[in-house]
């Protein structure tokens, strides 16, 4: 799942949107470096990246992809997850993604704004270019998930690869959002169960 999804995991659990969103940015163990709401939801970001990873129907859209580009389908699954969300979000959200994403960010600013909280700065500039530019909107269109890859993969000759996996996710459209109802709605079932867990050993 990319930064929409774990937004929305956030707001259907009720808990710390920054620290879902942090989840990619934080190395180590967090409860040495946040206070224990952001903890909580940096370790349900991981579990969520953990378990959509392990899920069968994961698994199997990675063959989807040739070989060559197997390795990079991780990253253009997890665009593709969170496109389909953005299209689809009336079925998800009583707010319009545009204000869900002005929430979004009010609550990550209030719940970092605290002397406290010293936050990574890969993701000071992310934060900052996704309300600025609008990319969680902008997902909702296939052709800027598929700019989006190709930007990615100009970062290193080692990420070049990623470029090619737009196609993939195109000639496999339709049967690739079929899996996003299903994979989807199962990681919002074990988030809830998740949290529940993780509140009882408080």
């Amino acid at each position: 799942m990319n930064y929409l999804a774990h937004l929305h995991v956030a707001d259907h659990t009720d808990t710390s949107f920054s620290g879902n969103f942090l989840g990619d940015f934080v190395k180590g163990d967090p409860d040495k470096q946040f206070p224990a709401e952001i903890v909580q939801g940096i370790r349900l970001h991981r579990y969520v990246d953990s378990f959509t990873d392990k899920h069968p129907q994961v698994l199997s859209a990675k063959l989807l992809f040739p070989k060559v580009l197997r390795r990079y389908a991780p990253i253009a699954l997890d665009m593709f997850w969170d496109h389909c969300l953005a299209l689809h979000w009336n079925k998800f959200h009583h707010l319009s993604l545009a204000d869900f994403c002005q929430l979004s960010e009010q609550k990550i600013i209030l719940e970092t704004q605290s002397e406290q909280v010293h936050l990574p700065e890969r993701f000071t500039r992310i934060n900052t270019w996704v309300w600025q530019d609008k990319w969680l909107e902008s997902y909702q269109g296939m052709d800027n998930i598929e700019y989006a890859l190709k930007r990615m993969a100009t970062r290193s000759e080692r990420m070049a690869p990623l470029a090619e996996t737009g196609k993939i996710l195109s000639e496999n459209y339709t049967h690739l959002s079929d899996l996003f109802f299903e994979l989807y709605a199962h990681v919002l079932r074990v988030s809830e169960a998740f949290v529940l867990e993780y509140e009882k050993g408080d």
